[in-house]
């Protein structure tokens, strides 16, 4: 996703500051649906509680010293040929960029749910929005969280906003960890190649009807797996079989045939500092699973056979490695064609629409977002140092489930997000115990050749 960054502090008055919508959001824009609302969800759990006036301040200050943050949508004739971001100073008059809901029982899961409920609308002002939440869960303890109209900006971005707020509200500097580097093994072979790009890839059954539209979620604090000394994999690889297996034993819960699955990894190769690109700027790539891999990782996994296992994990991170390495368009050559600005825009928006039903079929399994060990202190002060970050993506048919996952303090938080047209809460809850399970599995693998660590964003 494309990041484009505006001028590094002050912008005009007199003449609007305007960039064309890159390749990700223009197809973002064209296929929105209002049932389906396009958000991210980031939630941050603090010891102490932040005063509303200073953190008021320092995320509004925060927006300033990154302008691509703070954009509304330009208007225009139907006849035109681009989308246009425009740059504001300021909030528009009427947004509030940051609320502080009383407190209540159960102001957790309301302001998760106000996260999914509706996206900022992208004709006002930063399209972001920030809550301050009293944590019913610990004594004295708060939670932030931020909802993010997802064709304007994407995760870790946002994430470094709210490290700049962070900056700002404890008056100390917060330099990112510098990323940790996959060791690639000197005599490991060229990666297995996987299912046909042309099959349909497996879909994720559906489970109960809800009732209701829109998205759910669960979030859950789990231990980072564990990896032998030197192993050949990372955590983000034992992320990807987990993905895999656990849609694999829904699916067969629910009689669905085996098929071959596709797991869309969004990759992000920008660097962390404060002159971050701010946007959408992270590429989509597949990691595939062939019918017989999945198969032989379920037996391995039942019978506790390290070696089974081992070598699943080891394909993966071939292919995972593989595929980082390989730079490109970020949702591929199609895209960047289709959204060529040589007709009407929303000529292309109908195109755009009528393609994507119609590859629903080849549409991916679902999508894992690994952030990644968390590269930022985010020390609010007073308040004290975020203990656990969670994120969402939206989770739109036909895919239907997303899973996300970043890492800080020592732990794993997960997200499972889906489509309340493809499962309800129980099913979500059943999938989080079959994550569970398999995430656990990963860790009987044996050591293998060459050197890794924790893989970052994917």
């Amino acid at each position: 996703m494309t990041a484009v960054d505006g001028p590094a502090r002050s912008l005009p008055a007199e003449r609007p500051v305007l960039v064309p919508f890159p390749v990700v959001d223009e197809v973002t824009r064209h296929c929105l649906r209002k049932e389906e609302p396009e958000t991210i969800h980031i939630e941050i759990r603090l010891p102490g509680r932040p005063d509303p006036a200073r953190l008021r301040r320092a995320f509004t200050d925060a927006l300033r010293r990154h302008p691509r943050a703070q954009v509304r949508q330009a208007p225009g004739p139907w006849y035109r040929r681009r989308y246009f971001w425009e740059l504001t100073e300021e909030p528009d008059p009427g947004v509030d960029v940051m609320t502080v809901p009383a407190p209540e029982p159960g102001a957790l899961e309301r302001a998760r749910e106000r996260c999914l409920a509706s996206a900022p609308p992208l004709s006002a002002s930063p399209p972001v929005r920030l809550e301050l939440v009293e944590d019913p869960e610990r004594p004295g303890g708060t939670a932030l969280f931020l909802t993010v109209n997802h064709t304007a900006l994407d995760g870790p971005a946002c994430l470094r906003v709210l490290a700049t707020a962070a900056e700002l509200y404890g008056g100390r500097a917060d330099a990112p960890a510098a990323p940790l580097v996959r060791t690639a093994p000197g005599d490991r072979a060229a990666a297995a190649p996987g299912p046909s790009p042309w099959a349909p890839a497996a879909r994720v059954a559906h489970g109960a009807p809800s009732g209701r539209q829109g998205n759910d979620m669960l979030v859950a604090d789990l231990a980072v797996p564990r990896r032998p000394p030197g192993a050949a994999y990372t955590v983000n690889d034992q992320l990807l079989v987990a993905t895999a297996l656990m849609i694999a034993r829904w699916n067969q819960e629910h009689g669905a045939p085996p098929r071959p699955m596709r797991i869309t990894m969004p990759v992000d190769d920008r660097p962390r500092g404060a002159a971050m690109p701010i946007g959408n700027g992270t590429r989509l790539v597949e990691v595939p699973f062939t019918v017989a891999e999945l198969a032989s990782g379920e037996r391995g996994a039942a019978a506790r056979d390290p070696d089974a296992m081992g070598e699943l994990l080891r394909r993966t991170a071939d292919r995972t490695r593989a595929l980082k390495a390989v730079s490109g368009p970020q949702l591929g050559y199609g895209a960047a064609l289709l959204t060529a600005p040589v007709v009407p825009v929303a000529w292309r928006a109908a195109v755009t629409r009528g393609l994507r039903r119609a590859t629903g079929p080849w549409t991916s399994t679902t999508l894992l977002s690994n952030i990644g060990r968390i590269p930022y202190a985010l020390d609010f002060g007073d308040a004290g140092r975020a203990d656990a970050v969670w994120f969402s993506a939206p989770a739109r048919m036909p895919r239907g489930l997303n899973v996300t996952t970043a890492s800080t303090a020592g732990r794993l938080h997960l997200t499972l997000r889906w489509s309340t047209a493809l499962l309800a809460q129980r099913d979500g809850a059943r999938l989080l115990e079959l994550f569970e399970r398999c995430l656990d599995a990963t860790e009987i693998a044996t050591t293998g050749n060459g050197g890794a660590t924790e893989g970052g964003p994917g």
